[in-house]
């Protein structure tokens, strides 16, 4: 039924959550596993010319790598095949949607971090505007 199922990733106990959900799915389908993980490469609000920005750049793309190693490491050890990509993209909704669009995924497993009230009014939700904006089936664990 599902051949790649795509999975973000942030770092977070909740992803890594995803990532076992998405390995058991993949183990019952015999399906691959992606990991993407994306950075905005502008998170000052549009100043390209920002003091920082590259040492902003570096430290985040290090930190992806560390969530994406670490999503990586639960993938290998559960036998599975997997890919690994960081994704650029000032809206991490849209970075996800063009990694599963570029990646050939026919399902999205992703965590949910369960804001409420003013939190998810000031941050937002990246699952619903993934959910919001794709024909593909979506997956979404919650947070504990």
């Amino acid at each position: 039924m599902f051949k790649r199922i795509l999975v973000p990733v942030d770092g977070s106990s909740t992803a890594l959550r995803a990532v076992e959900k998405a390995v058991g799915l993949a183990q019952a389908f015999g399906a691959h596993i992606d990991l993407v993980t994306v950075v905005d490469a502008y998170p000052f609000f549009g100043a390209d010319y920002a003091l920082g920005q590259d040492e902003f750049k570096a430290a985040a793309t290090a930190s992806s790598n560390q969530a994406l190693a670490r999503a990586e490491a639960a993938v290998v050890a559960a036998g599975l095949p997997c890919r690994r990509k960081i994704i650029d993209s000032h809206l991490i909704h849209e970075g996800i949607l063009a990694a599963a669009q570029d990646m050939g995924a026919d399902l999205i497993v992703m965590g949910s971090h369960g804001r409420h009230g003013i939190e998810k009014l000031l941050l937002g939700s990246t699952a619903q505007r993934v959910l919001s904006h794709t024909r593909l089936p979506v997956l979404v664990v919650r947070s504990e």
